[in-house]
């Protein structure tokens, strides 16, 4: 299990209780929470802790709290979950990331993007990483781009646990798979 991911700027480690207030804080600001479904109110945000827990605890890996080493601060999430929705590109792993405004526009998500892409090609021994958003979500598709994933339009898709009707259905699929 890896419990814990270090680059030059930041600590990638499990949530500990003392993370829910701050995360809470960045899961309820509509900024973050533009490309998803809805922001997330305090129960739902610390049942999304819960579960990112027990992801861990199910397998090994999981999404990682971000903390900032200079300032101690939650910087936002990064890491590795199997994609658990019906999709032509499934059974697949995914890599995501979510940062709080404060720390946009410094390089941190392709960061510790990179660490878990590290650690899911390497100690895990992942083949292949997807990642997906919406089709107009150009900030994560940057990443992805700095990543070196690959898109192919003929892999976009209609997100099933939105509405058919929803604005944010239309996504985009990225790979990167491991290399040799």
């Amino acid at each position: 299990m890896l419990d814990r991911l270090e680059t030059d700027r930041l600590i990638l480690r499990r949530w500990h209780d003392a993370d829910r207030d701050a995360f809470a804080v960045l899961n309820a600001d509509a900024r973050v929470m533009r490309y998803f479904k809805a922001p997330l109110n305090r129960a739902e945000s610390d049942l999304f802790m819960d579960r990112i827990e027990q992801v861990f605890d199910l397998n090994g890996y999981g999404f990682w709290a971000v903390e900032d080493k200079e300032s101690g601060q939650l910087a936002g999430l990064t890491g590795l979950a199997p994609v658990l929705f019906q999709a032509p590109f499934v059974p697949a792993v995914e890599i995501g990331w979510r940062m709080a405004p404060a720390f946009w526009g410094r390089g941190y998500a392709p960061e510790a993007a990179r660490a878990a892409l590290a650690a899911g090609f390497g100690a895990l021994g992942m083949a292949e990483i997807v990642a997906f958003t919406t089709a107009e979500n150009a900030n994560s598709r940057r990443v992805m781009d700095k990543l070196g994933m690959t898109y192919d339009p003929a892999d976009d898709f209609l997100h099933p646990n939105l509405a058919e009707d929803h604005p944010l259905r239309p996504h985009v699929l990225y790979r990167i798979k491991k290399s040799v």
